[in-house]
């Protein structure tokens, strides 16, 4: 892998100071806020992480292998990183907290909440869920006054619909294992972030995202290399 990779950064002003977040790709984010560096679902197949900062924090949606991968996870830790994991990972990672779904952690001033991520209706040929409901996180971090959201693997739950006061939101697009475009845009609709990040989309056509939230003047989609 290229060393020389240039991702894109956006940066998110907040009452104190600036979030900026790397787009790795796939479901991997990195975030920089107050001094401090935030890996989310850290995955080699997208980032040589021997290029990139440590992690003081690393949060894992869910124990599959494109969101808990024990290398990445390795390349990023170093003394005193907090990891923050679902149940379905404790057997994979040595020394992390599990969050379950509900849960709230406050980590040194930032606050962590662990959103429900799981299928409604997208399952394997034996009837199962691809996420099955209790298993996987999304979290909600807040960043001064701004909550950001980073959904993880899930379809539009109820609990999703339900979220207030999201400032930005990464919702995922990947078929057929999470969200198609209208169940994103139904999401959006419910909960209206400012800004929305179709995530995790593969192959899925993001055009199709916009045009539905086209006339949604208060919820941005920002498209940014994400597959």
């Amino acid at each position: 892998m290229s060393t020389d990779k240039a991702y894109e950064v956006d940066v998110i002003p907040t009452s104190a100071g600036d979030l900026e977040i790397t787009f790795l790709g796939h479901g991997t984010l990195m975030l920089r806020f107050d001094g401090k560096v935030y890996h989310i679902d850290p995955f080699s197949h997208v980032a040589d992480y021997a290029q990139l900062p440590k992690a003081d924090v690393v949060l894992i949606t869910h124990e599959h292998f494109d969101h808990l991968d024990g290398e990445a996870l390795a390349s990023v830790r170093k003394e005193g990183t907090v990891v923050i994991m679902s149940a379905s990972c404790a057997p994979e990672v040595e020394g992390g907290m599990v969050m379950g779904n509900g849960d709230v952690h406050s980590l040194e001033g930032l606050k962590v909440a662990a959103v429900p991520a799981y299928n409604i209706v997208h399952t394997r040929p034996d009837g199962n869920a691809f996420h099955p409901k209790g298993v996987g996180n999304g979290y909600i971090l807040t960043f001064g006054d701004t909550r950001l959201y980073v959904a993880g693997d899930t379809e539009n739950t109820p609990e999703m619909k339900q979220l207030k006061d999201i400032a930005v939101a990464f919702l995922p697009m990947n078929l057929p294992y999470t969200m198609t475009p209208e169940m994103v845009a139904d999401a959006a609709r419910a909960f209206r972030p400012a800004i929305l990040y179709p995530y995790h989309f593969g192959e899925t056509d993001t055009s199709l995202l916009v045009e539905l939230l086209k006339d949604e003047g208060d919820i941005e989609v920002r498209v940014r290399s994400m597959a």
